[in-house]
């Protein structure tokens, strides 16, 4: 962004994760940031969020954060789009370049979405990079955003959307994403609560990674078969978010 930009503020939407990256980012060149946050947000991402300088506005809902951002917008913010932002998305396409470096041989990355800037940046980077490589979308049967918008051929706003995976509980799918995830994304896929579940528990009882449900989705849906491995594959699972609440974990666990 430009300094001018900067200067005058930035204002971003999140259940969280976005949140504080964009707060983080901000308070290390010296810019205002506000993010519009639903209500519902872990207190955990909120607490994050608020550590690293940023102002906190709140929505009732999802639905609710773009009115809010329309508003900051009309104060002189700027707004930095999570997921529907070229920038954004190139961004997230780092993480495709670490994963081949480290495991060039990939045949697979199973990615969870939500407005769909992850699996967006990640199927660009590994597609220049391993021609052929499958990429996998999850999202919660409860908040099947990329899924409505894939089948309807556009972005669909999206009504409650109950699932403990906040993150992946976009309102809309981004224009960008939408458009490459259908050309370059084999499929997505969808997973009940209770294979999310399964997902953070294996991931802590096996891997000893503390995974907010959203992050461990794509494990729960491998584990479930709901994304179809081929015989031999190398698989990538990418585990994006750890916040999540200690009671909300301790539940998941005893469950």
């Amino acid at each position: 962004m430009s300094e001018a930009d900067r200067a005058r503020g930035i204002v971003t939407m999140s259940a969280g994760n976005t949140a504080q990256a964009v707060a983080y980012a901000g308070k290390a060149v010296g810019a205002r940031v506000t993010v519009v946050m639903p209500k519902t947000a872990p207190k955990t991402k909120v607490e994050a969020t608020r550590s690293h300088g940023a102002e906190i506005r709140f929505a009732d809902d999802m639905n609710g954060l773009l009115p809010i951002v329309r508003q900051c917008e009309a104060e002189g913010m700027r707004f930095l789009h999570p997921y529907d932002d070229d920038a954004m998305l190139a961004g997230h396409g780092t993480i495709a370049l670490e994963v081949l470096e480290d495991l060039p041989e990939a045949d697979a990355i199973v990615v969870g979405i939500g407005g769909g800037g992850l699996i967006a940046g990640i199927a660009v980077a590994a597609a220049a990079l391993r021609p052929g490589v499958r990429v996998i979308g999850v999202e919660p049967e409860a908040a099947p955003t990329m899924r409505r918008a894939l089948d309807a051929g556009q972005p669909v706003q999206m009504g409650p959307m109950p699932t403990m995976a906040d993150a992946l509980a976009a309102p809309f799918a981004g224009g960008r994403p939408l458009e490459i995830v259908r050309k370059l994304v084999e499929d997505v896929v969808l997973v009940s609560e209770a294979e999310i579940a399964e997902g953070v528990r294996f991931l802590a009882a096996r891997a000893r990674l503390v995974a907010e449900p959203g992050g461990a989705a794509c494990v729960g849906a491998l584990l479930a078969g709901r994304v179809r491995v081929r015989p031999g594959e190398r698989v990538v699972g990418i585990v994006s978010g750890g916040n999540v609440d200690l009671d909300r974990f301790a539940e998941i666990l005893r469950a």
